[in-house]
């Protein structure tokens, strides 16, 4: 496994204390909002669900990203019980979408490096102020999408 020297991050993946809340469409446009997005990777995210999902459905996220909103289509790629409801990997096979998660997983660094400052140092920042320390200190460490 490849790591960085990001603090407390796993490099394949991020998982979040909390979550961070998507909508899901699935087929005939059924829209689910305010699932919990629990991780995300490169090739693809992890969120949990009340339902279960069969493995090859077609589905689009809209995920938050400060004022914005990253709308992804990908496939289920498995989906497993946890806790009362379902863990559901989401894999994506275009380079575009993959790139909207990569932009969703540097957020949720910044999102981590600004909880992390206000815990641990007592600041307080906006997610705009986040991203611009975040920016400065561990941009040039971030790997780069293959």
């Amino acid at each position: 496994m490849e790591r960085t020297v990001l603090p407390g991050v796993d490099r394949r993946y991020i998982r979040h204390p909390s979550c961070l809340p998507i909508s899901v469409a699935l087929p005939n446009s059924v829209v689910r909002p305010e699932e919990c997005l629990r991780n995300v990777s490169e090739g693809g995210v992890c969120f949990a669900t009340g339902s279960q999902l069969e493995v090859g459905l077609p589905i689009r996220l809209r995920i938050p990203v400060f004022a914005e909103h990253f709308e992804v289509e990908g496939k289920v790629a498995w989906c497993r019980p946890a806790g009362r409801g379902y863990e559901v990997g989401v894999a994506f096979d275009q380079r575009q979408d993959r790139f909207a998660v990569r932009m969703v997983e540097q957020f949720c660094y910044i999102e981590d490096y600004r909880a992390r400052v206000e815990r641990e140092e007592g600041r307080t920042m906006t997610s705009e102020q986040a991203a611009g320390e975040w920016i400065k200190r561990f941009a040039d460490q971030f790997p780069a999408l293959h």
